[in-house]
């Protein structure tokens, strides 16, 4: 359908090429039907493929939930998972040489069990610097948590950096010039330095490899998070660009033992980067801490894993009553900016769950705004609340990719629709504010993204999916074969005029156009009359397929918005509709 003057558009999402050591199959598939550990015995089929495909989960201490959450987003046609990462903080030290809480007031009880030679690891860090010349010091201590085992790729001065293992407590000692340089001589003796000491705590199982593991039999690719940049302490949304050295040092360390152990794992899908970020025009992007905090990090990343994209989901604000927010042109404009600083595939978020963009069509955004939507903006109408809905960003960010792709940058373009509703009792999240969603407004969201991604993946599978009874997830495997449209457009076939729908799930579906003023509804049966082609379309997702009747347009009136439902064998229509604006 074209939304705007000019025709219909599509994403151009040709796929970043991987350099690779040995060829690898282009489509992954399960490496047996059937597995057992001692967790159980998993299905790694796929009965219930719904329209997303990739979702984020939150690390877990317990393993056999990774191997149940798994087995359950395969079996709704889940093949990219998202990992929650940890962030770098820096921290003070008091005179005992215990590290101190984030608030900086009280020792950090997760650090305190750090040891060496009767000393904390921060004195037996500066002890050994000073061994080796008396000008040595440290100047910063950062600490870092995580529940991943890193190898020995992780220390590049062994001499200095190592592991301290504490009973079952795991802690990684890396030390690094304060001047960001991360020199690889070495040289701690000649003159006396200033250096940042990183303390990790890690994990005896690495987590990674259980899930990359995991991800091969069932032929998901796993998107680990990069280390989350510290946060500037008077505007908290924004990254600390004091930091970026030893940011980029930490983030270098853990890719290089990714490179070393993780570099033949198809399983590795790329890296994902998990500072937050409002897309937007930004007057002089320079100056923004966090695109720069993003452009450094993002280039050590092609440095140390070459090929494997960086992916970014940042947030959208449509809304007319805040400063700060955007119209979807000036959406699109960021959009370029962001892909300049490194990112192979940008995956916004659809910002519906926090109510900061809605869902609506041109013609009716005069409506009242969903009642759910009321506790962000109010009880107003579309129009008056929001600049644009998400279709009308996603088609944006979508003329950006075509651009960028003119120019020789290659990026994709995903949708990252919110599984949650702005407000809720907290019953999904421990001290969460958010509500739980369903798959009625869950197929909504899929439609208003269009044919305008390649790609449709939802935060998150961990609480949002599996709170509540029924849960979003079961309610996706009870109905996941439900229609859902996403574009409508005039087409004729051969003589004869006709539309042509394009969405999931629409084989032998029956077509009902509507508008406003018309007579009865124009309803038409693809299986007897119509046409289906199941083939992927280009740039779209691979489950999207198109479906034909034949439509007489002289008698429907020019101008008029033609809402278009898709009705299944079984009875079962499509949630929301979409709309084609008649053309003269």
């Amino acid at each position: 359908m074209p939304d705007s003057q000019g025709g219909s558009r599509t994403a151009i999402t040709t796929p970043v090429q991987k350099p690779s050591k040995s060829p690898k199959p282009a489509t992954p598939t399960p490496s047996t039907s059937v597995f057992s550990d001692p967790c159980g015995t998993f299905d790694t089929t796929t009965p219930t493929p719904y329209a997303v495909t990739g979702y984020w989960l939150v690390p877990t201490s317990d393993h056999c939930t990774w191997r149940s959450q798994l087995q359950a987003i395969h079996q709704v046609g889940g093949d990219t998972v998202v990992r929650l990462g940890f962030g770098l903080q820096p921290r003070a030290v008091d005179d005992d040489g215990m590290v101190l809480d984030a608030e900086g007031k009280e020792p950090d009880a997760r650090f305190g069990k750090c040891q060496e030679n009767g000393m904390t690891c921060v004195q037996a860090a500066e002890s050994a610097l000073k061994a080796a010349n008396p000008g040595n010091r440290i100047t910063w201590t950062y600490v870092y948590r995580t529940d991943e085992a890193f190898g020995p790729g992780l220390f590049r001065c062994p001499q200095m950096e190592h592991t301290v293992t504490v009973g079952t407590d795991v802690y990684y000692r890396v030390l690094a010039p304060d001047d960001g340089s991360d020199d690889a001589t070495c040289d701690f003796t000649s003159k006396g330095k200033g250096y940042h000491l990183i303390l990790v705590d890690g994990a005896v199982k690495d987590s990674l490899t259980e899930i990359l593991d995991l991800a091969d039999r069932f032929a998901m690719k796993v998107f680990p998070a990069l280390p989350l940049a510290p946060r500037d302490r008077v505007e908290p949304t924004k990254a600390d660009p004091r930091h970026i050295g030893t940011l980029t040092t930490l983030t270098r360390r853990i890719l290089q033992d990714y490179g070393d152990r993780f570099d033949e794992r198809a399983s590795l899908g790329g890296v994902y980067q998990p500072f937050e970020l409002q897309l937007r025009d930004w007057p002089d992007p320079t100056v923004v801490t966090t695109l720069q905090v993003y452009a450094e990090q993002h280039d050590i990343v092609q440095q140390e894993l070459p090929g494997k994209p960086i992916m970014v989901s940042p947030y959208l604000d449509a809304r007319r009553g805040k400063k700060f927010t955007s119209t979807p042109e000036q959406v699109k404009r960021g959009f370029k900016v962001l892909a300049g600083t490194g990112v192979g595939i940008i995956a916004p978020q659809d910002s519906r769950g926090t109510g900061k963009v809605g869902l609506y069509w041109p013609n009716l955004k005069s409506q009242k705004v969903d009642r759910r939507l009321e506790p962000v903006v109010g009880d107003t109408s579309y129009g008056d609340a929001y600049y644009g809905s998400t279709r009308d960003y996603y088609r944006a960010m979508s003329d950006a990719i075509g651009e960028l792709r003119a120019d020789g940058d290659d990026v994709q373009l995903w949708a990252n629709v919110e599984a949650f509703e702005p407000k809720g009792d907290g019953a999904c999240e421990a001290g969460g504010k958010r509500g739980a969603t369903d798959k009625e407004r869950l197929d909504a969201a899929v439609g208003f993204a269009g044919p305008y991604v390649s790609k449709i993946i939802s935060y998150k599978w961990s609480s949002f999916f599996t709170c509540g009874s029924p849960t979003l997830s079961e309610q996706v495997a009870g109905d996941w074969n439900r229609p859902i449209p996403i574009q409508a457009l005039q087409a004729g076939r051969g003589i004869q005029d006709g539309v042509e729908v394009r969405g999931y799930n629409l084989a032998d579906g029956t077509v009902t156009l509507s508008w406003y003023g018309g007579d009865e509804p124009r309803v038409a049966d693809s299986a007897a009359v119509g046409w289906h082609d199941p083939s992927p379309v280009p740039g779209m997702p691979a489950a999207v397929q198109r479906i034909w009747v034949p439509v007489d347009w002289a008698s429907v009136p020019a101008g008029a918005w033609v809402r278009v439902d898709v009705t299944s064998a079984d009875g079962r229509q499509s949630y929301a509709p979409v709309y084609l604006h008649r053309q003269p």
